[in-house]
């Protein structure tokens, strides 16, 4: 008896069928009042003692079988009939499609890619792995140079050479290594620090660094292009420049934007002054020319450097850095809206 049940089994998972009428006459033949099912629970009470148990469960599984494959074979008739039934009444509504949306990072990256390809700017990409040599000796900063300390940096163990980029400048040097002057190039992307992480940095962030070399470039071109970039994506063209200290140019000098203290936020991202800081910039050091091929007696160049992500906290009011690489997608969904 078992093993016609068994048998039985096999018969219900071999059988298909695309007609209603058929269906409903297995689900009879098994699963009815008088079907076969409650003939073999009728035999129950004749099976040996020792075999009940083994019965039962084969008995169960003929039993779930039946059912399973006729909810499979009903459930597919009735897809298939949904599929046609769309197909033929071109007035039904079609199904509604999830509208995607922009990371606030690519949003104000396309933005100031935008920004400066209206001047002229291309762009250059670089690979996130470097070497020392574009990392830093090529940017004035050679071996046991003091100013290395300014960003700590992830080394890969067993080759100190090859690192984690700590910035897209090295994306300039390959720039300058492959390209004649007249230059002019953006270099966005993400570069990796080991810093701690907390509501206000991260180990790792985007940047944007612009370069300019030609003859006769000078820091008032600097100014005035700047001065461009704050205007279009703020809408503030009041900026001052701080003098400061970075080891690839020379001079040096912080940027500020007047951002203005209006609002009670005005005061608390500013911190009473009105002032802003934003980014870095300076003029190219003749090494660095120097280094990456390019004649220092004939040539000079700005360069420049901006965080996108501090930026996107600020266009776009985010309290936390750390939302901006968590992909909550209640977060992202805020952003449908966006360019």
């Amino acid at each position: 008896m078992i093993d016609k049940i068994k048998g039985h089994i096999e018969k219900v998972k071999a059988f298909s069928s695309e007609t209603t009428e058929d269906i409903e006459k297995f689900r009879i033949e098994y699963l009815g009042k008088k079907g076969l099912l409650n003939d073999f629970f009728a035999e129950f009470k004749n099976v040996a003692n020792d075999q009940k148990k083994e019965f039962g469960q084969v008995l169960n599984t003929l039993k779930n079988t039946a059912q399973d494959k006729v909810a499979e074979l009903k459930a597919s008739l009735e897809n298939e009939a949904e599929a046609t039934e769309s197909l033929q009444d071109l007035t039904r509504p079609g199904q509604a499609i999830e509208i995607g949306s922009r990371h606030p990072v690519e949003i104000v990256k396309n933005r100031i890619i935008n920004i400066f390809s209206n001047i002229g700017f291309n762009v250059s990409e670089g690979p996130e792995i470097e070497d020392d040599w574009h990392n830093f000796t090529a940017l004035n900063l050679p071996e046991y140079h003091p100013a290395r300390d300014m960003q700590d940096t992830f080394f890969i163990q067993t080759n100190p050479d090859v690192l984690l980029r700590t910035h897209t400048s090295s994306v300039q040097v390959r720039y300058m290594e492959n390209n004649e002057p007249p230059i002019r190039t953006i270099s966005p992307g993400r570069v990796y620090r080991n810093e701690a992480i907390s509501a206000r940095s991260h180990c790792f962030f985007h940047q944007v660094e612009g370069l300019y070399v030609d003859k006769g470039v000078s820091f008032a071109d600097l100014k005035k292009t700047l001065q461009y970039f704050t205007t279009e994506l703020f809408g503030k063209s009041k900026i001052r420049l701080r003098p400061s200290y970075f080891p690839f140019t020379e001079p040096s000098a912080e940027i500020d934007v007047y951002w203005g203290l209006e609002t009670e936020t005005d005061y608390k991202i500013t911190k009473g002054t009105g002032w802003l800081e934003i980014g870095g910039c300076g003029m190219v050091d003749p090494n660095v020319l120097t280094n990456c091929g390019i004649d220092a007696e004939i040539y000079s160049g700005f360069a420049f450097g901006v965080g996108i992500d501090r930026i996107a906290m600020l266009l776009h009011q985010i309290q936390d850095i750390r939302m901006l690489s968590e992909n909550d997608i209640r977060f992202l969904e805020q952003f449908k809206a966006s360019f």
